[in-house]
This record gives C-alpha cells, structure tokens and sequence, in this order.
C-alpha cells in the first residue's frame, strides 16, 4: 500500500489487518496488482471497458443491446460512423466476445451476445 525506503505498509487481504513489513522481505509475485484490481470486475464488464475506447464506441455496444441485432446498413445510417470505424468497432466487439454476425431482414448484421448484454445492464445498475 505504501512504501519507504526500508518497509512497506501492507494489507492482508482476507483480514483486512494492516502493518509494516521490511522492504527485504517482501516479494512481488502472480499478476501485477492493478491485474488483480481488475480481475475483481466480473468478465463481462471488463471486455466491455476494455473494447469501448470512447463514448461513440459504449453508445454503439448499448444501442446493439436495446436494438440489436441491426443490419450494418442500419447501423451506417443511424448513427454518425464511417463504415471504416463501424466495422472497426463491430471487430473489437467480436473479438471481446460482445457481439455476434446475425442476419437482419435478409442482409448481414450484428447483434450482442449474453456478455454484453450482462455487461449493459450492469453499467446501468
């Protein structure tokens, strides 16, 4: 938690017990601890953080989830996306485990899958 030169402040995490331990005694092993932070996020909540750099990309993910599946031409036409960063977008989806190739009305589409749909409707609790 803190660290001197010579101890560090640490936390045993099942007791919540706090105390100083000598710097020479102690070892950093496993994940990083910002890792571990993470790691505490259940799995659909953090594809989804990791997949949507920015407000346009969460708004796509949440507008699959309320109106998906959509076919792409849907998808250009709504929303203000070139068809180079829509499919940009759709691929990280696809590749987190968000979204899913769906046929709409006879054309190719993109419809959520259950982890994100779970991961929505977390962000909205």
């Amino acid at each position: 938690m803190k660290r001197s030169a010579d101890s560090s402040l640490v936390r045993d995490p099942a007791t919540g017990e706090e105390r100083h331990l000598p710097n020479d005694r102690l070892e950093a092993e496993g994940e990083s601890p910002l890792s571990a932070a993470a790691g505490g996020l259940p799995d659909g909540v953090r594809r989804a953080v990791l997949a949507c750099p920015d407000d346009r990309a969460l708004g796509l993910l949440v507008e699959l989830v309320d109106r998906g599946p959509l076919a792409v031409r849907t998808l250009l036409d709504a929303y203000d996306l070139c068809e180079s960063d829509l499919h940009g977008l759709l691929a990280e989806f696809r590749a987190a485990g968000l979204a899913e190739e769906a046929t709409v009305a006879g054309e190719r589409g993109y419809g959520p899958t259950e982890a994100a749909r779970e991961a929505v409707a977390r962000f909205r609790e």
